[in-house]
């Protein structure tokens, strides 16, 4: 039941999200020159990303002690124009997760800090109004491997069905928007999005993946765009 009510959480984030945005773009975007066709392009993503942990029933009570971690996003994009206003975009790359928690705090007591090394592949709804963009859809990462410090101890994760073993799979949903603009003759874009965790990753305690991306890249048109439709 609990599972259902997160989903509804974040299937409504999305929809206050694309009625958010479509109403304030909507204006702005009667002054923005409009796009002749689909827009198809291809990006490299090298960003640094902030991650922590959400720690489900236990979250509230640990908030004080919870920090983020800094880790590298490694990899490429393709946006694929259907139309004019609408596209799907295709993400591959590497990504460090995970998040600390502070000394005397009521899960472990002691400063821990988990690094989970993922390769991590959305794939979005991207609905475009002149310069802006909103987009949505689900995302599924494979956890290859990580590490737990804890004080000076540091060890490597188990990913095996035991105590302090961690789940590899790990499936969500990401939410954002975009606003696309240039450089001289560059086209640059500047991507907010943030990642929900649906899937439980550990076997012994409740704990999720979240992290808010903030990505500023240059965008390479695609030659061909076998997709588009005018």
């Amino acid at each position: 039941m609990k599972k259902h009510v997160k989903l509804g959480i974040v299937l409504g984030m999305i929809f206050l999200t694309g009625n958010l945005f479509g109403q304030t773009i909507g204006v702005v975007s009667e002054k923005a020159p409009e796009t002749k066709g689909a827009q198809t392009s291809m990006h490299l993503i090298l960003n640094a990303v902030s991650t922590n942990v959400n720690y489900g029933k236990s979250n509230n009570a640990m908030a004080d002690y919870k920090k983020s971690v800094l880790g590298p996003q490694v990899g490429m994009a393709f946006q694929a124009g259907i139309t004019p206003h609408f596209s799907m975009v295709s993400e591959a790359y590497f990504i460090m997760k995970g998040g600390k928690l502070e000394s005397n705090n009521p899960l472990t007591v002691d400063k821990r800090t988990i690094r989970l090394y993922t390769i991590e592949s959305p794939l979005l709804a991207r609905y475009h109004f002149g310069k802006f963009y909103v987009n949505a859809g689900p995302s599924l990462a494979y956890n290859l491997t990580g590490k737990m410090k804890s004080d000076e101890t540091s060890t490597t994760l188990s990913f095996s069905n035991s105590t302090e073993g961690f789940k590899r799979l790990d499936a969500g949903v990401q939410v954002g928007a975009g606003y696309a603009f240039r450089i001289k003759q560059k086209q640059v874009v500047l991507d907010v999005r943030y990642s929900y965790g649906l899937t439980n990753i550990s076997y012994d305690q409740e704990m999720y993946n979240r992290y808010l991306n903030i990505n500023l890249h240059f965008m390479s048109p695609w030659k061909t765009n076998p997709f588009g439709r005018k």
